[in-house]
């Protein structure tokens, strides 16, 4: 089976915050879990380096766009490597190969004749002497009443135009725009609203969408499709490839949405690989991204895809809900975040990774707390089931010589293990992580009390072979953990691959070798200690403007 896995690209304008982890790290357990199936899977996000908040952020530090733009890309592979994300294809949109086939896309949507041209006004600054872009116009939402953006409204999902916002202001300079005339082309996205309803349907009906993905697609789709300017004065991004007209910029809601596309490509070429495998009618895709991000992949992608005639049209959407700070809304303009880099320099990557999957804001908004960040470490992944691993390793080692015993594995605990990898998959296929997460430590919760209740430190006295088989269950117990927390907890699973000498995670039970020594070296978990709680909150408070 072909599973594309499209992460969303985020803006190269400053560090990823716990947010953007919140929303993307499901790729990765899509990523590793297909894989453990053996099925094939393309994997592929990237920075996107053409929007315009690098090129505000770039105005603002007084550099060039570039520069901003190399510093995060950077800094963003690190942290995705760190946090064990296993991108096939991990790029960014103003490489030449994203601009010659974004350039090829729109080629295609011209000569089949869903783009046209047409003459419109436009923001303009005469402070700065420029047409504004979108994201430049700043102002209060026609349809909410809140403040947005001239692009979309973040409190109410509505895509806008600059142009109907109320008090204006240039974000640059402060002051109000006026408006001009200028040339643009447009996307027929309105021809294509009879094809989407019968998609939308269709995507109902399965049940693969998140709920807040359809009832977003179902307004667009009942207030009426409207085509949309497919270009924009900027000074970066991928040029129009029409003649005449290489001074304006391909709007970055095309063509970032296309990377999924480009990117794949150029996994292809890097790897002599097909590329095409993945967008056919047999092809399974996520996309994966966060609730801001919905009408771009719900409603617009599928437009594209439509018009260039490719039928694989997103299979699920995975759009989370928003995370909040100790219960304030995240805002970066106001330093009230998490900050990714500052995360990984202190804790351990397979830590971050349970809590924003077992809190993940997949149905509803989910807080991120610092005291239940801790005590969920030390509670579960030190207090469950690195207990149940360091207990049993410490008894063999101690009673066996670090070799794992001869003995039957207990036939419960083998059909308990058989019925995780069924239930598990099924899960996350469907996109239902935190559950599935939640399913895997009620079993460890279950077999620590299998562990107290056989009691293999009288059994070692008492009934031997009652303790070796005891043993030997909870090395099978273990080297199957290893495998059903992979997608999950990829970095302490590669030390039980290691201390057990798995070979290759796989997704079904496996057993270990008797007479195999253990080769384990350090707990898969250390203690955090409590006190963090109070330095992290005092330290978030000193950064924030709040």
């Amino acid at each position: 089976m072909n599973i594309l896995i499209g992460g969303a690209w985020p803006y190269a304008n400053g560090s990823l915050h716990l947010g953007h982890i919140s929303s993307l790290l499901s790729g990765d357990i899509l990523a590793r879990y297909y894989r453990a199936k053996g099925d094939q899977v393309l994997y592929v996000s990237g920075s996107d380096c053409n929007g315009t908040p690098i090129t505000i952020r770039a105005k603002q530090e007084g550099v060039e766009p570039k520069q901003i733009a190399n510093t995060y890309h950077k800094e963003f592979k690190q942290c995705f490597d760190q946090l064990g994300f296993t991108y096939d294809c991990y790029t960014r949109t103003d490489a030449q190969h994203h601009h010659t086939t974004v350039g090829e896309i729109f080629t295609t949507l011209m000569e089949k004749g869903n783009i046209y041209r047409k003459e419109v006004e436009q923001a303009y600054c005469s402070t700065c002497e420029q047409f504004l872009p979108d994201r430049f116009v700043e102002g209060i939402c026609p349809h909410c009443g809140k403040e947005a953006r001239g692009d979309q409204c973040e409190h109410c999902s509505k895509i806008l135009e600059p142009l109907e916002l109320v008090n204006k202001k240039c974000k640059l300079c402060g002051s109000s725009p006026v408006t001009r005339n200028t040339e643009h082309f447009y996307f027929k996205l309105s021809t294509f609203q009879q094809l989407l309803e019968h998609y939308l349907k269709d995507m109902k009906e399965t049940g693969t969408w998140r709920e807040n993905a359809l009832k977003i697609a179902e307004r667009y789709l009942q207030e009426g499709l409207h085509d949309r300017a497919i270009s924009r004065d900027l000074p970066v991004g991928v040029p129009v490839p029409v003649e005449g007209y290489e001074y304006k910029k391909i709007y970055v809601w095309f063509e970032a949405v296309a990377g999924y596309y480009t990117a794949s490509k150029k996994w292809a070429e890097d790897n002599h690989k097909d590329h095409t495998s993945f967008w056919g009618e047999d092809a399974i895709s996520y996309y994966v991204h966060g609730k801001d991000n919905v009408p771009f992949h719900a409603i617009i992608w599928p437009g594209i895809l439509l018009g260039i005639n490719k039928p694989a049209l997103p299979t699920y959407m995975v759009s989370n809900e928003y995370v909040t700070i100790e219960k304030k809304k995240l805002s970066t303009s106001k330093n009230w975040a998490v900050w990714v880099p500052h995360m990984l320099e202190k804790y351990d990557p397979d830590s971050i990774r349970y809590f924003l999957t077992i809190n993940a804001p997949e149905h509803r908004d989910a807080d991120f707390s610092w005291r239940e960040f801790v005590y969920s470490h030390n509670s579960e992944l030190l207090g469950a089931y690195g207990n149940f691993v360091n207990r049993s390793v410490k008894f063999i080692e101690k009673f066996f010589h670090g070799v794992v015993p001869e003995g039957q594995i207990n036939k419960e605990m083998k059909h308990q293990v058989d019925e995780l990898y069924h239930q598990v998959g099924t899960m996350i296929e469907h996109t239902h992580f935190k559950q599935a997460l939640e399913l895997i430590f009620e079993f460890i919760r279950g077999v620590n009390k299998y562990f107290d209740q056989q009691k293999p430190w009288l059994q070692v006295k008492t009934s031997p072979k009652d303790c070796q088989n005891t043993l030997r269950s909870c090395v099978y117990i273990i080297v199957n953990l290893a495998q059903l927390l992979h997608p999950f907890l990829p970095f302490s699973s590669d030390k039980l691959k290691q201390a057990f000498n798995i070979e290759e995670i796989q997704w079904k039970a496996i057993d270990s070798n008797d007479s195999s020594s253990i080769n384990i070296s350090e707990p898969l978990f250390e203690r955090i200690d409590v006190i963090v709680i109070d330095k992290e909150i005092e330290q978030l408070r000193k950064q924030s403007s709040l």
